[in-house]
C-alpha cells in the first residue's frame, strides 16, 4: 500500500514562514510527479504547485515568488517552502503524488493534509 504523510503545518504570524513535507512510502517503483494543493473552508481545493521527477515546477499565480516546491527523489519526499504568509493563505494543504506502485500502473494518491493557520 502506498501512503502519503504530510507534516510541518502550524500557526504562523503574517509574514512568517513554514516548510511542509510530504513523504511517500510503500511499494513505489517510480514517482512521476508530486504536487501541493490547498483548500480553505467553503472553497474548492486548488493546485498550489507541482514538480515532476525531473525537477520541472509549476506554480499558481497567487503564490509565485513566495512558495517553493522541491523534491528529494531518494527520500520520496516533496517539500513546500512557504514564505511571506498572508491572511488569505490559511488552508488545509494536501499532498498529491502520481506514481507507479506494485501493480505497475501510474495512479494518483492523496495525503490526509496538514493545516496552516495565520494569526497575529
Amino acid at each position: 500500500q502506498v501512503q502519503l504523510v504530510e507534516s510541518g503545518g502550524g500557526l504562523v504570524q503574517p509574514g512568517g514562514s513554514l516548510r511542509l513535507s510530504c513523504v511517500a512510502s510503500g511499494h513505489i517503483l517510480q514517482i512521476n510527479s508530486m504536487a501541493w494543493y490547498r483548500q480553505a473552508p467553503g472553497k474548492q481545493r486548488e493546485l498550489v504547485a507541482d514538480i515532476t521527477g525531473s525537477g520541472s515546477t509549476n506554480y499558481a499565480d497567487s503564490v509565485k515568488g513566495r512558495f517553493t516546491i522541491s523534491m528529494d527523489n531518494a527520500k520520496n519526499t516533496a517539500y513546500l517552502q512557504i514564505n511571506s504568509l498572508k491572511a488569505e493563505d490559511p488552508a488545509g494543504f494536501y499532498c498529491n503524488a502520481h506514481l507507479v506502485g506494485r501493480n505497475f500502473f501510474a495512479e494518483y494518491y492523496w495525503g490526509q493534509g496538514t493545516q496552516v493557520t495565520v494569526s497575529s
